[in-house]
């Protein structure tokens, strides 16, 4: 396992994600889904999974960062930890079961469907302390709290983090996903983990009933996403950050346009504590990683 990276003759950051590194299976319609019958479209096959684009797009920006998982003892699995290799990711956690894959339909217009099976991902057991030697941050989506045993892992190794003086953010990964786990569930779940950051895009803070206290989810701030429009940074105190995006190109398929920007708002956050220069590049990490 990496030990930091000096980048700019700045502190080392090295931030970890726990959670889901899967084969997407992405299918781009040329046209609206002709149902039983065939409809044209563009597949293909890359890495994906929320935790593993917050680790690779932390990487391309600091130079290294730590992926926390569990991958299947297959060939994806093999492929995709290779990847995160060439990309600057240590691995860190165990090999078992199959590769989870998620299709990922993207229609005409850009917008996403996806049809999911984590695999063994959600079946990490064991919070080794290992995992968190030299990190700074330690990222969770909601992915990895909502389901046994991983939930169970994930709950511990926040707590081991925390106890390391280490800052913690979540995101709130997915409406469907908070639904079935209970909105109120959920609150109380983020209440008790504390996190130094909460993220969330717009219809999550709707359905969490965000109103601009981060201290109602035991957060230090709570960062609403809104796509192409301004993200809002809420601080203690009732301070809002509002800060607009930057001239992008035009997004054909926005899938890790959430995760690139919460890289790029970390590794700010960590090096330079304002929140408007964290929103900033964040947006530019999406920003980039979606053109390139």
């Amino acid at each position: 396992m990496g030990q930091g990276f000096q980048h700019q003759g700045r502190l080392s950051v090295l931030i970890g994600s726990l959670g889901d590194l899967v084969e997407d299976i992405v299918v781009r319609l040329n046209s609206p889904i002709q149902y039983a019958s065939d409809t044209d479209a563009q597949i293909t096959r890359r890495r994906g999974g929320s935790a593993a684009t917050v680790a690779v797009v932390a990487a391309s920006i600091d130079g290294q960062s730590r992926f926390i998982g569990q991958l299947g003892n297959d060939f994806v699995g093999a492929k995709l930890i290779a990847e995160l290799g060439d990309a600057g990711v240590d691995f860190a956690g165990t090999r078992a079961g199959q590769t989870g894959s998620i299709v990922v339909i993207v229609d005409p217009d850009g917008e996403r469907t996806m049809l999911t099976d984590r695999g063994s991902s959600q079946q990490l057991q064991g919070a080794d302390p290992a995992w968190l030697e030299g990190l700074t941050y330690l990222h969770v989506p909601f992915y990895s709290l909502a389901q046994e045993p991983l939930a169970s892992t994930a709950q511990d190794l926040i707590s081991q983090a925390k106890a390391r003086g280490l800052a913690v953010s979540i995101d709130a990964s997915s409406v469907s996903v908070l639904m079935g786990f209970g909105i109120d569930n959920a609150v109380t779940l983020f209440r008790q983990l504390s996190p130094t950051v909460l993220f969330c895009n717009q219809e999550e803070a709707e359905i969490l009933q965000v109103d601009g206290d981060p201290s109602a989810f035991g957060a230090d701030m709570v960062v609403v996403k809104r796509g192409s429009e301004p993200v809002s940074v809420f601080l203690c105190g009732g301070e809002e950050v509002s800060v607009p995006v930057p001239d992008c190109p035009p997004i054909t398929n926005t899938t890790g346009a959430g995760d690139a920007f919460t890289a790029g708002f970390l590794c700010h956050l960590v090096a330079d504590a304002s929140p408007a220069g964290a929103a900033l590049s964040g947006h530019r990490a999406a920003c980039s990683y979606l053109t390139n």
